[in-house]
């Protein structure tokens, strides 16, 4: 029988074949597309397979150091460790007795055992331990691994570490722990510098997580951040840290700032702040301003300095001319000396200087220089300005409208704020015959990958305002202010060495009204000072900010004992040594030493103590190999005279009321490596009296003026009511 397919059949069958065709072609389309494009609803396949067979681990790159002019660590990225405790059973390792392991961690990580217990014994995976076991050393890390304690692991973080702790804080900075944020000082404005750029390492694995055989590495390496390394010198930095922080604790200021700098090249050897603080322990800052550079105020008798340097480079200034002290009026305005206005009578400028008469600056500004020129040199020093020194957040001054009034003020350091980087800038011009070299602390960055110096500051000079002529006589004029009976830089004299520089007492506007704060120490004590006179190879800066001062001591007190101490051991350190002998000699006055050196003795210390002489014996020969002073220097009597016998076995004798000239005697007898802080006469020395004493030994000294020892005052009114200047 013959049968017919329907028409509807062939229809449906054709309907059905195009239906199939369609899904095909749009299939096909789809293989095509997906191909071409290697995505999925917005989705990379090859990067979705890359995640589920490739690996990627991060490669860290270093954070760049910080270093100091010899190349010691002043910031750098160390390895640190912290501690957390695995509490879940189903892992090989985990804390099985949670009371025995908080009495063995408790004492490491300032935990009580109560606590720790109760944490290790909580229902979770794993715990962190808390603040204390973050930032851990390697040695605290490696000291509780000695326990064997089950469960308890380490996990490996880099962090920021600031080796020396304060010093010199507040120009390094600080980043948070993980590096991620800088926050302040050189951390922060050399960020992009110092940051590194972490690199990478991709390979393909199995579904299990293993390292296929030929597994396709991809390398990327990182890149390290540039080593910086700075002028400042850690021998100065640190004894200067030492004494600032020993006049902090005895006279508790609300601030202090000092700067040490070489005036020929504009080299920042030292710079220091009070309040400071601890960069690793960046939780407990309270003082954020590197006060040295951010900080403006009125400098006070500091700035006669270049009053005086402008007026004799005008021609107008002569030294022997003689003017009333005691007040000056100009229009309503009446400036006093610091004595209530009663000055000295009639005086020569140059005793002006040396007792820090305003009226005397009063008088040069207004009839010998002029408004104008007076002006004209805060520009040339620098002060309309600020340096330009390669640390953040530098202030720049507030210059007082240009008037007769404000010149007077300004002159003799009121009225105009400047900063104190602006005062060591214009002060190397006087040190440095003239020429003014801009401050820096940078040095030179380094790559550290390849050792190529990517960037060198060099001595950059920024004008010189005025003559060597004038710089050479306005450093003489200096001298007096410290040597002279009738100076007020008498507390900066430090015996053996030329020290010449000016004292100053600014005001401090009152925070509760109108004027200034007033009473005993309610300034800011201050002095400027460069040595050795000939060329001076050293300008420090020290600024002390109301000292809670006994009611018999000057300002002078704890800024004398930080210039005094730094500028000592600065000279020293830089191989300058003390002139006292060729003094000594020159007087011609007591005893002629002859050379003692083969001579016996016993027969020497017999001829010497004969003369009314201390004589002092290093080691148990039985000839003389060395004393000290020379021969041909003449001493008086009840002088220190050191002989060295030609033996050995040399003991440290007791040298506590020792002046700093004996010590010195000392020091050059054996060679000695002197570390002197302070001024007056030894209390305290390291090496104890009758312990073995080797050439060249470090020996670290004190010394303390006499408690009955006083300075003149040396802050007073004037009869307007702004403060006057010593």
């Amino acid at each position: 029988m013959e049968i017919h397919k329907r028409p509807v059949t062939n229809k449906r069958a054709v309907f059905i074949m195009a239906i199939f065709l369609i899904c095909f072609v749009i299939l096909i389309g789809r293989i095509i597309m997906i191909q071409t494009t290697k995505e999925v609803s917005g989705h990379d396949l090859q990067q979705m397979a890359e995640q589920r067979w490739m690996t990627k681990n991060i490669i860290e790159g270093n954070r760049g150091t910080i270093l100091d002019r010899d190349g010691s660590a002043l910031a750098q990225e160390i390895n640190s460790y912290t501690m957390f405790a695995v509490l879940d059973r189903g892992q090989n390792s985990f804390v099985k007795d949670p009371r025995k392991t908080a009495e063995i961690l408790s004492p490491h990580i300032n935990m009580s055992v109560e606590n720790l217990e109760r944490l290790l014994s909580s229902d979770r995976f794993q715990v962190e331990l808390g603040a204390g076991a973050k930032n851990m050393s390697h040695e605290e890390m490696t000291a509780i691994k000695e326990y064997e304690l089950p469960g308890i692991e380490f996990r490996k973080e880099p962090r920021r570490y600031y080796p020396k702790q304060t010093y010199a804080s507040h120009v390094i900075g600080y980043t948070e722990r993980d590096m991620e944020k800088s926050r302040m000082g050189l951390e922060l404005s050399l960020d992009e510098l110092l940051r590194a750029e972490h690199g990478s390492v991709m390979y393909q694995r199995d579904r299990k997580g293993i390292r296929l055989p030929d597994p396709k590495e991809t390398i990327e390496l990182p890149k390290n951040g540039h080593d910086v390394y700075l002028t400042l010198d850690s021998n100065i930095q640190t004894a200067l840290e030492q004494i600032m922080t020993k006049v902090e604790e005895d006279y508790k200021p609300e601030r202090m700032i000092a700067i040490v700098a070489d005036p020929k090249t504009g080299q920042i050897l030292g710079m220091s702040n009070r309040p400071s603080f601890n960069p690793n322990l960046y939780e407990e800052i309270t003082n954020y301003r590197n006060f040295a550079v951010s900080d403006r105020f009125e400098p006070g008798s500091t700035m006669k300095i270049f009053t005086l340097a402008a007026a004799i480079e005008e021609g107008v200034y002569n030294g022997n001319e003689e003017f009333k002290s005691g007040t000056y009026r100009l229009g309503s305005r009446v400036i006093s000396d610091h004595n209530q206005g009663r000055g000295w009578g009639t005086i020569t400028y140059d005793e002006g200087m040396q007792r820090s008469s305003n009226v005397a600056f009063s008088k040069i500004a207004n009839e010998k220089l002029g408004s104008d020129k007076l002006y004209e040199y805060l520009d040339l020093f620098g002060f309309t300005r600020p340096t330009g020194i390669d640390l953040p957040s530098e202030a720049t001054s507030l210059v007082a409208a240009k008037n007769a009034s404000n010149a007077i003020s300004t002159a003799f350091g009121q009225a105009t704020a400047v900063t104190p980087i602006q005062q060591v800038q214009a002060a190397t011009a006087i040190a440095n015959n003239g020429v003014m070299m801009k401050p820096y602390v940078i040095d030179r960055v380094v790559d550290h990958d390849t050792g190529k110096v990517i960037e060198k500051n060099e001595p950059t000079s920024v004008g010189q305002p005025i003559s060597e002529a004038t710089a050479k006589q306005v450093i003489d004029v200096l001298e007096t202010v410290v040597t002279s009976s009738a100076g007020t830089g008498t507390p900066y004299y430090i015996e053996g060495f030329d020290v010449v520089g000016k004292t100053g007492t600014a005001q401090v506007p009152n925070p509760d009204g109108p004027g200034y704060l007033r009473g005993h120490g309610k300034n800011i004590f201050s002095f400027l000072g460069m040595a050795p006179k000939d060329d001076p190879r050293v300008i420090v800066y020290v600024a002390v900010d109301r000292p809670n001062l006994k009611e018999t001591e000057a300002g002078s007190a704890p800024v004398s004992q930080i210039f005094n101490t730094v500028m000592k051991h600065s000279l020293q350190y830089l191989s300058i040594n003390p002139g006292y002998q060729e003094v000594v000699e020159n007087e011609q006055i007591g005893f002629q030493l002859q050379d003692y050196k083969g001579k016996t003795l016993e027969t020497v210390k017999a001829e010497l103590e004969s003369e009314g002489m201390d004589v002092i014996v290093l080691g148990d020969g039985k000839k003389v190999e060395g004393q000290q002073p020379v021969s041909g220097r003449y001493v008086i009597e009840n002088e220190r005279i050191i002989l060295v016998s030609d033996g050995e076995g040399y003991t440290m004798p007791n040298i506590e009321g020792w002046s700093f000239r004996d010590v010195m005697k000392l020091s050059k007898a054996l060679d000695l490596n002197m570390n002197i802080f302070g001024t007056g006469y030894v209390t305290s020395q390291s090496i104890t009296k009758g312990s073995p004493l080797r050439v060249e030994e470090h020996i670290t000294v004190e010394l303390q003026l006499p408690s009955y020892e006083t300075i003149q005052q040396d802050e007073d009114l004037e009869e307007d009511g702004s403060l006057e200047e010593q």
